[in-house]
């Protein structure tokens, strides 16, 4: 697919400059950015984070955290053993 874009000649000026120090094209510079920006602005159907942990509403420790996540999982696997 072909799109034209139109860019400022400062912002031509740090992709030619990026291009050369990265031993790539300009093209392939502008085709990463676009990623970049379509990733920023995509919306996803689900949330990235949906389950939610009973807690003492604090911020725990690193092992209590890993304890309290992996006691939920227990739980929702139904699994009774600590591996």
């Amino acid at each position: 697919m072909r799109t034209n874009v139109y860019a400022g000649p400062e912002d031509l000026a740090i992709i030619k400059e990026a291009a050369k120090r990265r031993g790539i094209s300009e093209a392939e510079i502008i085709r990463q950015g676009i990623h970049l920006a379509a990733m920023a602005n995509r919306v996803w159907d689900d949330p990235l984070f949906s389950r939610t942990f009973e807690g003492a509403g604090r911020t725990l420790g690193k092992s209590e955290g890993r304890n309290t996540v992996a006691d939920a999982v227990r739980r929702e696997t139904g699994a009774d053993t600590a591996a």
